[in-house]
């Protein structure tokens, strides 16, 4: 009996979670995002300042959830969608590039606001951090007869690798004259491309691992001696 009205409470914190980011985002964009209030923010969106503050701790990351809201659920997602047979590294950088490239009109917009401020910046970056549960999550469900450590670790080298390429594509600008711009010296698909490159061997290792320990007869299994 309580299922129902948890499931419709769950759906109005969404909607309004959603609601505050894209007013915010909105806001920030017509007006520069210095320019714009929490109390702006909770009004444009039909809720109080209170209401506000149990969904974001500062205007700052409202913006940038905006543009990065459900992102590692995505890419988490993908990964798991993909077909046994493909490799895990593929899977995971073909679902990297995915989410972190899109060229939609509006998302440019978002991001060209995100890479011109500074706090804006550090809040894009923190972000990344998000994605290691859910992709370890993802990489287990694939690897269903991998030790319980390799996931979990292969995803938050992924989540750092993602932050690596970010910071190499959002580095500020040396000419004062262009203070607070950034200096986009490569794509950011290379970028990310040659960051996660280093983890290739290891998420081919652990495909392998998986697939020879699950042909593996349950009293040869590591720990089993043979009789």
């Amino acid at each position: 009996m309580t299922t129902r009205p948890a499931g419709l409470r769950e759906r109005k914190k969404q909607a309004t979670r959603k609601a505050l980011r894209e007013a915010a985002l909105r806001l920030a964009l017509e007006q520069g995002p210095d320019n714009v209030r929490v109390e702006d923010i909770a009004e444009a969106a039909g809720v109080s300042p209170r209401t506000y503050n149990n969904y974001f701790s500062s205007r700052d990351q409202a913006i940038v959830a905006a543009v990065t809201a459900e992102r590692e659920a995505r890419v988490a997602a993908a990964v798991t969608a993909r077909a046994p047979e493909v490799r895990l590294a593929d899977a995971i950088i073909d679902a990297v590039l995915a989410e972190y490239t899109d060229s939609g009109e509006a998302r440019r917009d978002a991001l060209l606001l995100i890479t011109t401020h500074q706090a804006l910046r550090e809040v894009f970056l923190g972000t990344t951090d998000a994605l290691s549960k859910p992709l370890a999550a993802a990489i287990t469900e694939r690897l269903s007869a991998i030790d319980e450590f390799t996931a979990p670790v292969l995803a938050a080298g992924v989540a750092a690798a993602i932050r690596v390429a970010l910071e190499q594509w959002l580095q500020p600008a040396s000419d004062a004259a262009i203070a607070g711009f950034v200096v986009v010296s490569r794509p950011l698909s290379d970028l990310l491309r040659a960051s996660l490159a280093p983890l290739v061997p290891a998420l081919d290792d652990a495909d392998v691992r998986a697939g020879s320990a699950a042909n593996t007869p349950p009293n040869h299994a590591p720990g089993h001696a043979r009789s």
